[in-house]
C-alpha cells in the first residue's frame, strides 16, 4: 500500500507539471506564430496527448521500480 501512495503522489506532482507545460507550449506557439485560437487548441490537444504518453511511460517505470503488492494480513 505504501508503494501505491508513493507512486500516486509522484504521478500527481509530475502530471501537473507535464500537462501544464503541454498546454502552455501549445498556447505559446500559437501566440508567437500568430496561428489563431483554433490552431492553439489543436496544439494544446496534441501536446496533451504527448504528455499522456509520457505519464503512461512514467507509470510503467515507477511500478517496475516500486512494485505494487497486495497487503496480506498475518
Amino acid at each position: 500500500m505504501r508503494n501505491l501512495i508513493t507512486i500516486l503522489g509522484l504521478m500527481v506532482l509530475v502530471g501537473t507539471e507535464v500537462f501544464a507545460a503541454a498546454i502552455a507550449a501549445g498556447w505559446a506557439l500559437a501566440g508567437l506564430l500568430d496561428l489563431g485560437d483554433r490552431v492553439g487548441h489543436v496544439l494544446m490537444g496534441v501536446f496533451s496527448l504527448v504528455a499522456g504518453w509520457i505519464m503512461l511511460k512514467l507509470w510503467h517505470r515507477a511500478t517496475e521500480a516500486e512494485p505494487i503488492r497486495s497487503v496480506t494480513h498475518r
